[in-house]
């Protein structure tokens, strides 16, 4: 199996975050950077690119996965204290908003972001309303598509933890606390943000 194999719900909706790096992008920063898949194509598209982390054996993987990219850093942390010397022009994040206090995590990228900056997230929320659900099912089907046409599923070596926060109670704070957001809840379990900075 190549990279071009590999295959799950978080990776099937990065794409998305990648159409939003700006041009000539100094400095992007990946939150909860797992198992390095988003940084690998960050480093193709930014100047410098710092994933980070809290879990040490998933940066293993992640330098592996990064090793012929010399202008990738990863650095085994918590970004919510971590010490960063710049902010960046790109701040992402794949299924790691629910691992944090939502508010408080997404202030967190939103100071980190520069301005003109795109802060841009891949997350997963709690099904509730009935469209919730409608939306669910239609996803369950799409993911079985996926699963056959890629021949089956890539799992996350990270620690993991199901979402407190609906999709209405994500859209709610977004709205607030990001005003000009895109929010986007898709059919695959799980919701995309993409905010600009206006500086």
């Amino acid at each position: 199996m190549t990279e071009d194999d590999i295959w799950n719900h978080n990776l099937a909706y990065q794409s998305a975050l990648l159409r939003e790096v700006p041009p000539g992008c100094r400095r992007a920063l990946d939150v909860g950077c797992g198992q390095g898949f988003l940084v690998r194509h960050l480093a193709t598209r930014a100047n410098e690119v710092v994933g980070i982390d809290r879990h040490g054996p998933s940066l293993e993987e992640a330098a592996v996965r990064n090793a012929g990219y010399r202008n990738v850093q990863l650095v085994e942390g918590d970004a919510m204290t971590y010490e960063f010397t710049e902010r960046f022009d790109a701040v992402f994040s794949v299924a790691v908003v629910h691992h944090l206090p939502l508010e408080a995590g997404l202030a967190r990228m939103k100071e980190l972001t520069a301005p003109g900056g795109v802060l841009g997230v891949v997350g997963l929320a709690n099904s509730r309303a009935v469209r919730d659900y409608a939306r669910d099912g239609v996803g369950f089907l799409e993911s079985r598509l996926w699963r056959l046409r890629r021949g089956g599923y890539t799992m996350v070596t990270a620690p993991i933890c199901d979402p407190e926060e609906t999709y209405a109670e994500v859209r709610s704070v977004v709205e607030r606390l990001l005003p000009g957001a895109r929010y986007r809840r898709h059919n695959m379990f799980r919701y995309t943000i993409t905010w600009t900075n206006p500086g």
